[in-house]
């Protein structure tokens, strides 16, 4: 009965090393835009909410967030806070004003990956978006929209 276990144990584990492909330091995908997305906000809009509406609307599997502006009412997103791995994380909120200077990320499989930059008179703040950001004036949010078949959902997994 060990010997068994062992050996099928040593076979799980050998296929799953075996099955995933080794992804080099330094990997490029090479794609071009099929089309650009311009999306706008209302004011009192949450970003995230937002940015997974239109992704469904538009039929949107893979893009590119290219840019985005505005101002907020309330912000909510998470940054990493030690050099681990998994790394531990913060989760920054507030309900105060601010401007939207920058919105960038992926869609990968249909998966919002964004980030945001916010600034005041007196400092600057960001991280990954989290679900509360939301538009005091407006939010105007341009993607780059890329092939389907594309295979990049992989990108932003850093135990590759």
């Amino acid at each position: 009965m060990t010997k068994l276990s062992f050996f099928f144990i040593s076979f799980l584990l050998g296929t799953m090393c075996y099955s995933q492909e080794k992804i080099p330091d330094v990997h490029v995908v090479t794609s071009e835009f099929e089309r650009i997305e311009i999306i706008r906000m209302r004011s009192g809009t949450d970003m995230l909410k937002g940015l997974n509406e239109a992704v469904k609307e538009k039929n949107i599997k893979n893009a590119v967030i290219l840019a985005g502006i505005g101002s907020v009412t309330d912000y909510h997103f998470h940054v990493v806070s030690d050099k681990k791995l998994p790394p531990a994380e913060e989760f920054p909120k507030a309900s105060v004003p601010k401007d939207l200077i920058s919105v960038q990320g992926y869609i990968l499989n249909e998966r919002v990956h964004a980030h945001i930059t916010l600034s005041d008179e007196n400092s600057v703040i960001g991280g990954h978006l989290e679900p509360g950001t939301k538009a005091l004036t407006f939010f105007i949010i341009t993607i780059g929209v890329l092939p389907d078949d594309l295979d990049i959902e992989y990108l932003d997994n850093y135990k590759l």
